[in-house]
C-alpha cells in the first residue's frame, strides 16, 4: 500500500470511530470548527482536530461528520487544495462563498433529522457562531450539545496542552507600558459601564499585558485568558510558563497569576451586582455559558486599541521593513544565480525557496521566525492561494512559468507579509497581462485617499476594478489588518467582500495588506502584495470636508518590471512604481552590498 492510500485509510479509519462515538452517545452528527479556546485562527496541535480528521492542511475550513455523510466546507482559496487532500477519504468537499458563510449551520439544519443531536465542543465554539447554530437547529427541531469533546474519546494520542515559556516584549519596541494599556481598558470599560471584562484572544492578551510566547507556530502569543477589574488583573496561564522575575514583575504592576484552568470558575464565581464587558465574536460559548451576572456585548478595547499603532510603533516597523526587504534582496541575488547556473547543481525547488528565504531572513536583526508558512508556488502551485510545498511533492523550478512567492516574518519590531511574482524563463503575453492587471489593482488601491472612518469592505472594490474591467475577480479579501510583532492576521479593519460593521471603520495607525490576485486554475496564479499604514492626509481644501486618510506602503521589496505589459500601464501608474522603486532602493541600499546590492540597483531602475 502506498503512503497516498495508507493517509486515506488512515482518515476512514478515524471517521468511522467518530460514527462509533455518535452511536454510542446517540447523537447524529459532530461539528467541528477550526478553533481553540481562543477562536484563534493558527491552532496548536491540540485543537488542530479538523486537520486530524480529514487530511485537509487548509488553515480555515469546518467538518461536519455525520452517521451518514461527511462535509469539508472551504471557500475558493482551498478548493483545490482539498479535493486533492479528501480524495477517496469519503469527505465530501462544499465550496462556499467565504471564509465566513454560513454554510454549514444551513447543511446540518438540512441534512439532519427532526429530533436528532448535533454535537460540538462548546470551548471552541464562538459565542455568536453558537448563537446562530442554535437558533437554525431549534427551528429545524434540532438539539444541539455543546457539553462533550468527542474528539477526547477518538483521537488516542492527542498533544496536550503547549508549555512553552512567555517572555516579555520589551522597551524600545513595547513603546507603551502595561499600566498605560490597562488603563486604556479600564477607561473603554467604564465607558460600557462595565465593571468586569473577560478576554480570550491570544493577540490582545499578548498586547495588554506586553507578552510574548511561542505557543502558536508562527504566531508570537500564549494560550492565557484574562479578566480585569478596577483594582484587580487575573491572567489565567499555563503553571511555569512565567517566570519569577517575570512573575514579579507583573505584580509589580497589579497582575495576578492563575491556573490557565481556573478561567471559568472565576466567571462562575462574579459577585451578583458586577457586569461583564465581553466580545461574542472572541469569546467561546463554554465561557458564556458560566455567566450568570448581567453581561455587556461589545468588541474587545484592546481589539481596537492594537489596531491603531503610534507613530513610535511605526518608526520600528519602518525599521523592521528595511532588515525585511534587505532579506528579499539577499535572497533574489542568490536565488538568480542559481537559476543562471541551473544544471550544475542541485535542483532548485519550492522548498529551496522557502530554506533559502528563510536563512536570508534569519541574519537579520530583530529576526524572531516566520510570520506564516512560506508559499513557493510554481506554474500551477501558484493558482491555489494558500498552497505550501510539502517534502516530495514540491516542483522543481525550471522550463518557463511564473513563480508566486507569498512570506513573510516577526522581528522585535514588526510583523512582515509579502507576495511577489517572478518569471521564469519566458513567459507568455497572457502571463504578462494578468500580472499587468493584478499590478493595476495593488497601485489603485495603493493611491486611494478616503474619509477617516470609512468602512474597510467600501474600498474593496477599487483593488478589483481593473480585474472587473476584463471580467475577472479573485474569491479572496483583498487586505487584512497586520499586528505588531503579533499574528500577521488581525482585525477589526478588512478590505473584502465583508458586510461592513462600525468596528471595520478606517483609522489612522492601522496597518493592512494591499493584494489582489488572479488564479488560472491548472496554469498559474498571480498576487502583489505591500503592507500599507494609514495615515493623515491634508488636501488643498483643508479640512473643510473632514479627515482624510491615505496609504503611506511600508513593504520594500522591487515589483518585477519583466512580467509587465507595459502598454496596459497608464502615465501615472508607471510614475507611481517608479517613484516606489525610487524610495526601495534608497531605503535598502545602505543595507546592503555585493551581489544583492547589485540586484537591487538593477530590479529599480526606472521603466
Amino acid at each position: 500500500m502506498d503512503g497516498m492510500d495508507t493517509r486515506v485509510s488512515l482518515i476512514r479509519q478515524r471517521v468511522e470511530h467518530v460514527r462509533e462515538a455518535l452511536h454510542r452517545h446517540g447523537f447524529e452528527a459532530l461539528l467541528v470548527p477550526s478553533a481553540d479556546p481562543h477562536l484563534s485562527e493558527y491552532l496548536p496541535e491540540r485543537w488542530q482536530g479538523r486537520e486530524w480528521l480529514s487530511g485537509f492542511t487548509g488553515s480555515m475550513g469546518t467538518l461536519i461528520v455525520g452517521t451518514r455523510q461527511a462535509a469539508l466546507f472551504a471557500d475558493s482559496r482551498y478548493w483545490v487544495q482539498a479535493e486533492r487532500e479528501l480524495a477517496g477519504s469519503g469527505i465530501d468537499l462544499v465550496r462556499i462563498a467565504s471564509g465566513t458563510a454560513p454554510a454549514h449551520v444551513e447543511w446540518l439544519a438540512t441534512h439532519v433529522p427532526r429530533g436528532a443531536t448535533v454535537a460540538v465542543d462548546g470551548q471552541v465554539l464562538g459565542l455568536a457562531s453558537a448563537q446562530a447554530l442554535k437558533a437554525a437547529l431549534d427551528a429545524a427541531g434540532v438539539a444541539l450539545r455543546t457539553d462533550l469533546d468527542l474528539l477526547d474519546e477518538v483521537w488516542p494520542d492527542r498533544p496536550g496542552l503547549p508549555a512553552e515559556r512567555v517572555y516579555e516584549h520589551a522597551p524600545p519596541q513595547a513603546t507603551l507600558t502595561r499600566a498605560d494599556k490597562l488603563a486604556l481598558v479600564r477607561d473603554a470599560m467604564k465607558r460600557h459601564g462595565a465593571t468586569h471584562h473577560f478576554v480570550s484572544t491570544v493577540d490582545d492578551i499578548a498586547w495588554l499585558f506586553n507578552l510574548r510566547g511561542a505557543d502558536v507556530t508562527y504566531n508570537p502569543v500564549f494560550l492565557a485568558h484574562a479578566l480585569v477589574e478596577a483594582g484587580r488583573v487575573r491572567l489565567f496561564v499555563g503553571e511555569g510558563k512565567v517566570d519569577a522575575t517575570l512573575a514579579a514583575r507583573l505584580a509589580d504592576d497589579g497582575v495576578e497569576l492563575v491556573a490557565y484552568g481556573a478561567a471559568a470558575g472565576a466567571l462562575a464565581a462574579l459577585p451578583g451586582d458586577a457586569v461583564l464587558l465581553i466580545d461574542p465574536k472572541r469569546v467561546t460559548w463554554a465561557f458564556r455559558q458560566q455567566v450568570a451576572v448581567r453581561c455587556v456585548e461589545a468588541i474587545n478595547p484592546s481589539t481596537l486599541l492594537k489596531s491603531r499603532k503610534s507613530e513610535a510603533d511605526a518608526r520600528h516597523i519602518r525599521a523592521a521593513m528595511i532588515e525585511d526587504g534587505a532579506a528579499m534582496c539577499e535572497f533574489y541575488a542568490r536565488f538568480e544565480a542559481a537559476l543562471a547556473d541551473a544544471g550544475r547543481g542541485e535542483p532548485i525547488t519550492e522548498i529551496t525557496v522557502d530554506e533559502w528565504l528563510t536563512e536570508a531572513r534569519a541574519r537579520r536583526p530583530g529576526f524572531v521566525g516566520l510570520s506564516f508558512p512560506t508559499i513557493a508556488a510554481y506554474n500551477a502551485n501558484g493558482a491555489m492561494p494558500h498552497y505550501r510545498a510539502l517534502p516530495g511533492s514540491e516542483a522543481t523550478i525550471e522550463g518557463d512559468g511564473l513563480l508566486l512567492i507569498d512570506s513573510g516574518a516577526q522581528y522585535l519590531g514588526g510583523t512582515t507579509d509579502i507576495t511577489r511574482v517572478w518569471p521564469i524563463g519566458q513567459i507568455s503575453d497572457a502571463q504578462r497581462r494578468d500580472v499587468t492587471l493584478v499590478l493595476k489593482g495593488t497601485i489603485a488601491l495603493s493611491r486611494t485617499r478616503f474619509p477617516r472612518g470609512t468602512p474597510s469592505p467600501m474600498v474593496d472594490a477599487i483593488a478589483r476594478a481593473p480585474l472587473w474591467a476584463e471580467g475577472l475577480d479573485y474569491g479572496h479579501g483583498t487586505g487584512h489588518g497586520v499586528g505588531y510583532f503579533l499574528n500577521v492576521h488581525e482585525g477589526p479593519q478588512s478590505i473584502s467582500k465583508a458586510q461592513p460593521t462600525p468596528e471595520m471603520a478606517m483609522e489612522a495607525g492601522m496597518i493592512t495588506s494591499i493584494e489582489p490576485g488572479l488564479y488560472r486554475d491548472g496554469q498559474w496564479g498571480v498576487r502583489i502584495e505591500n503592507l500599507v499604514l494609514n495615515v493623515p492626509w491634508v488636501g488643498p481644501e483643508g479640512t473643510a470636508f473632514g479627515e482624510f486618510l491615505e496609504f503611506e506602503t511600508l513593504t520594500l521589496c522591487p515589483i518585477d518590471t519583466r512580467s509587465l505589459d507595459r502598454s496596459l500601464l497608464r502615465a501615472d501608474e508607471l510614475a507611481w512604481l517608479n517613484a516606489y522603486h525610487a524610495t526601495v532602493r534608497e531605503r535598502l541600499a545602505p543595507r546592503l552590498a555585493g551581489a544583492a546590492l547589485d540586484w537591487l540597483m538593477h530590479r529599480t531602475e526606472a521603466i
